[in-house]
C-alpha cells in the first residue's frame, strides 16, 4: 500500500543508485586502508570517539526504530514508546563491558573468541547457532523492510527494492570491510539525526500539546494509561531483548575491539544517549496522529504517514517523500552493512580456527572474505524472498539472545562457574522462551522475559553448585 504522496519510481531509482554509488565509492576509498585481515575486520583497532559513537548509534537505528517504535506507541501508548526506547540501555550498559572486554581480550577479534575460551567447544557451538540465527533474522527483517518501504513510497516492486538495497550494502562492505562500514555509518547517522530533528520540529510546530492531550483523553484514553498491563510487560521484554542483542552479538564486540581502548566505553555510552531520543521522537509523532487529524490506514506505516503529513502541511511538497526515503534508506543500510561485516567476520575467524584448525593466509584473505560476504548476502536475499512478517521474524529470536545475557556477564567477571549448568540453562531458556512466544496463553511480550529469567537462575546456580575454575583469558 503506497503512502498518499510518494515519489516516482524513476526518481527513487536515481536517488538510491546515487546513494549506492556514493557508498560504494567511499567503501573503495576507505578500503584502501585495509592492508591486512585485521584492517579489514577491525579497521586497524584505531577508531576514535566520533566515528565509534556514530557507527554504534547508526547501527542501532534500524527500520524497527523508525517503523516499529511508532507502531508500538500508536497501539500501546506512552508505555509502548518508552518500552522501545529502553533498547538504549543495552548500549549504555555495554560501555563498562567494553572496557572489561578490551582488558581481558586485548587481541580478541570476535565474540566467538570469548565464548570458545570461556565455555569450550560445546558452548561455542551453542553460541554460534544462536548468533547466526539471530543475525540472519535481523538481516532478513532489514531487507524485507527495505523492499516494503521502497514499494510503499515509490511503487518499486518489493523484490526489486529489496534486491537493490542488499546489493548496495554488499558491494561497499565487500570492498572496504569495517573501514567502509564505520565511515558510511558516520554519514548515515548525521542524515538520520537531521531527518528526525526536522520531522520532530514540524510535529511540535503543528500541534498544541494541552489540546492534543485533552483530545487523546477523550478519544484514545488507553494510550495515556500508565498501568496498561500488556505494555508494562512489553517494556521489560523489549529491554531484555535489547540487552541480549547488544551483549552477545559480534556487531558490538567487533566495534569494541576496533575502537581505541580508552575510547570504547565512552563511545558506547555516548551512542546510547544519542539513540535514546530517536524512538521517543518517532513514538511521539505516532501518538500525535489523532490530534493532527491523520487518518492511519496501515498501522505498520504510521511513522512515515505522520512524517509525510506534517511535511506536506509545512509546504514541503514532493520533498516530503524524498526526505523520508533518504532517512529510511540510511537507517536500513547502516544496519545491513554492520551485520554483513560482523557475521562474515565470525565465519572467517571462528569457523576457520575452531572447525578447520587453521587461519586464513593473508595473501588470500580478501578473496575468501569476499566469498563469505557475498554468500551471507545471498542467503539473506533468498530467505527474504517469501516476504515474512518482519515483527515475527525478529521478535521470535528474542528469547535466544536473552538467554546469553547472564552467561556473558558471568564469563567476563567470574573465574569459577559450572559450565554444564550454564549451557543447559541457555538451551532451556531458548526452548521455553520460543515456546512462550508462540503460546496462545502467554504471548510475544513474555518470551524474552522467560528466556532471560531461566538463564539468570541457572547462571547464578552455576556460580554456587560445584563451580570449577575456567580458563583465564589472556
Amino acid at each position: 500500500m503506497m503512502l498518499a504522496v510518494s515519489i516516482s519510481s524513476s526518481t527513487a531509482w536515481v536517488v538510491i543508485l546515487t546513494l549506492g554509488v556514493l557508498w560504494v565509492g567511499l567503501g573503495i576509498w576507505w578500503g584502501r586502508k585495509a592492508k591486512n585481515s585485521e584492517g579489514f575486520m577491525l579497521a586497524g583497532r584505531n577508531i576514535g570517539l566520533a566515528l565509534g559513537a556514530a557507527t554504534a548509534m547508526a547501527t542501532w537505528v534500524t527500520s524497527n526504530t523508525v517503523m516499529v517504535a511508532p507502531k508500538l506507541a500508536y497501539t500501546q501508548g506512552i508505555w509502548g514508546m518508552i518500552g522501545y526506547s529502553t533498547a538504549a540501555f543495552g548500549l549504555l550498559l555495554f560501555a563498562p563491558l567494553a572496557m572489561r572486554i578490551r582488558s581481558i581480550l586485548p587481541k580478541g577479534v570476535t565474540s566467538g573468541d570469548f565464548f570458545h575460551q570461556r565455555y569450550g567447544t560445546t558452548g561455542w557451538v551453542i553460541f554460534m547457532i544462536i548468533t547466526i540465527v539471530y543475525s540472519l533474522a535481523w538481516l532478513i527483517t532489514m531487507s524485507i523492510a527495505g523492499g516494503e518501504l521502497l514499494n510503499a513510497l515509490t511503487g518499486i516492486p518489493y523484490h526489486q527494492g529489496m534486491t537493490l538495497i542488499l546489493v548496495v550494502c554488499i558491494l561497499y562492505t565487500l570492498f572496504g570491510g569495517l573501514y567502509a562500514v564505520v565511515g558510511t555509518d558516520f554519514i548515515q547517522s548525521l542524515i538520520i539525526l537531521v531527518g528526525i530533528l526536522i520531522i520532530g520540529f514540524l510535529v511540535l510546530s503543528q500541534i498544541n500539546i494541552p489540546d492534543a492531550h485533552q483530545k487523546l483523553l477523550e478519544s484514545q484514553p488507553a494510550l495515556l494509561d500508565h498501568g496498561m498491563p500488556v505494555a508494562l510487560l512489553a517494556i521489560f521484554n523489549l529491554m531484555l531483548f535489547g540487552f541480549g542483542e547488544v551483549f552477545h552479538n559480534n556487531v558490538w564486540w567487533s566495534r569494541a575491539f576496533a575502537m581505541r581502548k580508552s575510547v570504547a566505553p565512552k563511545a558506547f555510552f555516548l551512542s546510547g544517549l544519542l539513540w535514546l531520543p530517536i524512538p521517543i521522537a518517532a513514538g511521539f509523532a505516532a501518538i500525535a496522529a489523532n490530534p493532527l487529524g491523520v487518518n492511519i490506514t496501515e498501522v505498520n506505516q504510521v511513522g512515515p504517514i505522520v512524517a509525510e503529513h506534517v511535511m506536506l502541511q509545512a509546504g514541503l511538497g514532493a520533498a516530503a517523500g524524498l526526505l523520508i526515503l533518504i532517512v529510511l534508506f540510511c537507517s536500513i543500510a547502516s544496519s545491513i552493512d554492520s551485520l554483513l561485516a560482523a557475521t562474515s567476520d565470525l565465519i572467517l575467524n571462528d569457523v576457520s580456527k575452531n572447525v578447520f584448525k587453521k587461519t586464513i593466509p593473508e595473501a588470500s584473505f580478501h578473496k575468501v572474505a569476499g566469498i563469505v560476504t557475498v554468500s551471507v548476502g545471498l542467503i539473506t536475499w533468498l530467505l527474504s524472498l517469501p516476504r515474512w512478517p518482519i515483527v515475527n521474524v525478529l521478535y521470535s529470536s528474542g528469547p535466544l539472545v536473552a538467554s546469553l545475557i547472564w552467561p556473558v556477564i558471568a564469563g567476563l567477571y567470574w573465574q569459577k562457574i559450572n559450565r554444564p549448568i550454564i549451557l543447559t540453562g541457555i538451551v532451556l531458556a531458548c526452548g521455553l522462551g520460543v515456546w512462550a512466544y508462540y503460546s496462545p496463553h502467554l504471548g510475544w511480550y513474555t518470551a524474552s522475559l522467560i528466556g532471560a529469567a531461566i538463564s539468570m537462575i541457572t547462571t547464578i546456580s552455576a556460580r554456587w553448585i560445584l563451580p570449577q575454575p575456567i580458563h583465564r583469558i589472556s
